[in-house]
């Protein structure tokens, strides 16, 4: 099917306004293949090109993809090298067309654990963007829900240490803004690949109201026409955001 024979299904007028993705599936779709795990991770960075793709299409606000986690760090040594290599390789490639799109690439998640070296470089590569206006691509990288609101828990700690009184005023709002996605909206919509069916430690804070559509797609094998179809059961919902459905 060619995705442009769902874009009519499509109301333009009622799109989410930020998308976060769980990219599950790329080791499963390489054993599949009968190749290494690495060549799956490569496979995969390709659908993401398509949903950005189509993200800059529908001019959606913001797409979060989960491109490595904190738990990620349990991995054999070689995967994880793989991956850090890769994603410094595929930034690089990539950044000339994404700033050409007006896109804001945002890199997203903990400083802990990580080269500040190769922190450093991976900044200064986003960083090209940063003046742009368009869809913000957020790249969750050494990323963990429960981490980022510890870290957040932190830096209230040590503002609260010089104005003790913001604690007694400190809401949703406030705390929100202590997080690693800081002035965005919160996620709409969650699709998660390859048919598991939890958050694994994906915007945990953010995602209180969020849909969340499961698919068993491969993340390799998700392109235009899966994340129309994801979009299009979402504007097939009705959202009560805890309260109840008008009669």
């Amino acid at each position: 099917m060619n995705y442009q024979d769902l874009l009519p299904q499509l109301d333009l007028s009622r799109l989410p306004r930020h998308v976060g993705i769980i990219m599950d599936g790329n080791g499963r779709w390489a054993k599949l293949h009968h190749r290494p795990r690495l060549y799956g991770h490569r496979a995969g960075s390709r659908a993401l090109r398509q949903v950005v793709e189509l993200g800059v299409e529908l001019k959606l606000g913001f797409l979060t993809f989960y491109t490595f986690s904190t738990e990620n760090w349990s991995r054999e040594q070689a995967e994880v090298q793989g991956l850090l290599r890769m994603f410094k390789e595929l930034l690089i490639k990539e950044i000339g067309e994404l700033h050409r799109q007006n896109i804001v690439v945002r890199i997203l998640g903990s400083e802990t654990e990580l080269d500040p070296k190769y922190l450093t470089e991976l900044r200064k590569v986003a960083s090209v963007s940063h003046q742009n206006t368009g869809l913000t691509l957020n790249l969750a990288f050494n990323y963990g829900g429960r981490r980022e609101i510890l870290e957040a828990v932190q830096k209230i700690g040590r503002d609260a240490l010089r104005n003790p009184e913001m604690l007694d005023k400190l809401d949703s709002e406030t705390f929100s803004r202590y997080l690693y996605t800081s002035g965005q909206p919160d996620p709409d919509l969650i699709i998660r690949t390859s048919g598991e069916r939890r958050l694994s430690n994906f915007l945990l804070w953010q995602s209180a109201y969020a849909e969340i559509y499961i698919t068993d797609t491969l993340w390799p094998d998700f392109g235009k026409v899966e994340m129309l179809e994801a979009l299009i059961d979402f504007q097939s919902r009705q959202r009560r955001f805890g309260g109840r459905k008008p009669k």
